[in-house]
């Protein structure tokens, strides 16, 4: 293996990314390790995306029909979990063609969107979804707070956004110290979302905590 594909599948596999590390080279990243991803993932015993789809669908009311944006969703591991508990109304977006590639041959998805989420607007209606999964897209080079209006945006009134990260990144990683929690708590001041739970879980990521945050958006 190359030096800097060994570098991917480290960065991949354990998602220790450097710190500065941009977008673009997250991106990267991923289109370099698509087709090894799930592999590299499952020796880490990645338990992430059963966990996020578990606590969303506890929450959804047993509302099967709702229509689910899987927000970074790679090669479809949330998906493939939502599907286990009888949601098969799932889009994707992620910002990696490679990842999304993976997904597609897998036919887990109706609509495939690629696009990396942040500020800028997307090609998606106002409150279009019923809920939405994040799972594992909050890390070194990955979304940002400044997202969170967006999903907001294209989620109905009453709708749900779980969202799920190694708990550590809290306050390990630079851009969400001291900022991604404050910002949640800023929207729901604001009224634009209400927090349902914000739960710990034990290995998320082989032996790292997870947290699980779920807010209901708010009529604007």
């Amino acid at each position: 293996m190359a030096n800097n594909e060994a570098t991917d599948a480290f960065c991949v596999a354990t998602g220790t990314w450097k710190p500065g590390i941009t977008s673009a080279e997250v991106l990267r990243h991923y289109d370099n390790m698509a087709e090894k991803y799930d592999k590299y993932v499952h020796d880490m015993s990645y338990n992430g995306p059963r966990q996020c789809a578990e606590a969303l669908a506890e929450v959804m009311s047993g509302n099967k029909a709702a229509r689910i944006l899987d927000v970074a969703a790679g090669t479809g591991l949330c998906a493939t979990e939502l599907l286990k508990l009888g949601y098969t109304n799932l889009d994707a977006i992620d910002g990696s063609q490679g990842m999304l590639d993976i997904a597609k041959s897998r036919n887990l998805y109706h609509r495939y969107i690629c696009d990396f989420l942040g500020p800028r607007r997307l090609d998606i209606e106002d409150d279009h979804y019923d809920a939405i999964a994040c799972c594992g897209s909050f890390s070194q080079g990955h979304l940002k707070d400044d997202c969170f209006p967006e999903l907001i945006r294209i989620v109905k009134p009453g709708g749900l956004i779980c969202i799920a990260m190694r708990e550590e990144f809290l306050h390990t990683v630079e851009a969400y110290r001291g900022k991604l929690e404050p910002a949640m708590v800023a929207l729901e001041n604001k009224g634009c979302w209400e927090r349902m739970a914000r739960d710990i879980v034990p290995k998320y990521y082989n032996d790292k905590d997870g947290v699980v945050f779920i807010y209901r958006v708010l009529a604007q």
